[in-house]
């Protein structure tokens, strides 16, 4: 099994950047195991799926931040990462990563309920 702990957020400005962490460990922590995500989660609103990268690198992203987030993951440090840049005010929320297996990202799942193992989220706030 996996444990996630995410890290990063924090109020930006608009059109500013941040970079987030998902910090794996426990019995298995390798992220090429596993399917690996982004979500994040507006007060009042449902997880929004952002983007995932595959056991073997391939990547989707939501629409809504494509050209502008970026998915990474390290793998010698069990480390998923979302790079955030020309953030806007609609980007605040709770961010949360999440590992489900590897066929949710090939099959195209972006839903919470596809994903099995989640962190505790990390807030980032932009202001206008």
């Amino acid at each position: 099994q996996v444990q996630l702990v995410e890290s990063g957020g924090g109020l930006v400005e608009a059109g500013g950047s941040l970079r987030l962490s998902c910090r794996a460990s426990g019995s298995n922590p390798n992220l090429r195991s596993y399917c690996m995500g982004w979500f994040r989660r507006e007060p009042g609103k449902e997880r929004e799926w952002v983007a995932h990268i595959d056991s073997d690198g391939s990547i989707d992203y939501a629409d809504s931040v494509k050209a502008r987030f970026t998915i990474s993951q390290d793998s010698a440090k069990n480390t998923l990462y979302l790079q955030m840049n020309s953030l806007k005010p609609e980007d605040t929320g709770m961010y949360y990563c999440a590992a489900g297996a590897p066929f949710v990202c090939s099959g195209g799942y972006t839903t919470s309920r596809d994903f099995e193992v989640w962190g505790q989220g990390t807030q980032v706030t932009v202001s206008s």
